[in-house]
């Protein structure tokens, strides 16, 4: 019943009372991203969703469109803006995703959603995450954000998936405020951001 009908009941309710509460201060980071970014405060991205459909997420733009030479995009450190990194470790980032929450694209906890490309490359197991909508916060991100391998992070999302229910999701909320007040696990050793999943060693 919770997975069917309560929990877009509770996206939607905490999802506009979030979305109403936090209104000002994604107001003052859109102008500052404005000003900084010439014009550019959101970054869109086409994501799979619930059952692998695709989505257009959107979130605030913390790094620059720099290329080499080559017309490829530079590596996310050499990308990040000192306002984006700030916005990031914050987790401020995320804020416009109450939108696709809103719109059912995306739950307030749920695996996060990733890139288009990965889709070839999960094994069958991994890709049971898609089996539910994805989310904003997650078991995953709670349990070490980026500082964890993609094969423990998929592990996470799987697990959730299986236990899915009301009090989890509260659980992952508060943990999750937790997670953003001490700026814990937001970024791999040695990365600015998550390194690409190149695929599993265990793909089926």
């Amino acid at each position: 019943m919770y997975k069917s009908i309560g929990k877009r009941f509770l996206d939607l309710v905490l999802g506009l009372l979030l979305l109403i509460l936090t209104s000002p201060l994604i107001f003052l980071v859109w102008l500052t991203l404005f000003l900084t970014n010439h014009g550019s405060p959101f970054f869109y991205q086409r994501r799979p969703g619930l059952n692998e459909k695709i989505f257009l997420l959107v979130k605030f733009k913390t790094m620059k469109d720099v290329y080499d030479d080559e017309g490829s995009l530079l590596e996310d450190d050499k990308r990040l803006t000192k306002i984006g990194k700030f916005i990031r470790s914050a987790s401020l980032d995320e804020l416009p995703q109450l939108w696709n929450v809103l719109m059912g694209d995306m739950s307030l906890v749920g695996p996060r959603p990733l890139l288009e490309e990965y889709l070839v490359l999960y094994s069958k197991e991994q890709n049971q995450r898609h089996s539910v909508k994805p989310g904003i916060t997650g078991w995953a991100q709670v349990n070490g954000r980026n500082d964890m391998t993609w094969e423990k992070r998929f592990e996470l999302d799987i697990w959730y998936v299986e236990n899915l229910s009301f009090f989890l999701d509260l659980e992952i909320i508060l943990k999750t405020i937790l997670k953003i007040v001490k700026s814990d696990g937001i970024n791999q050793e040695g990365h600015s951001t998550m390194p690409k999943f190149k695929g599993s060693s265990n793909k089926d």
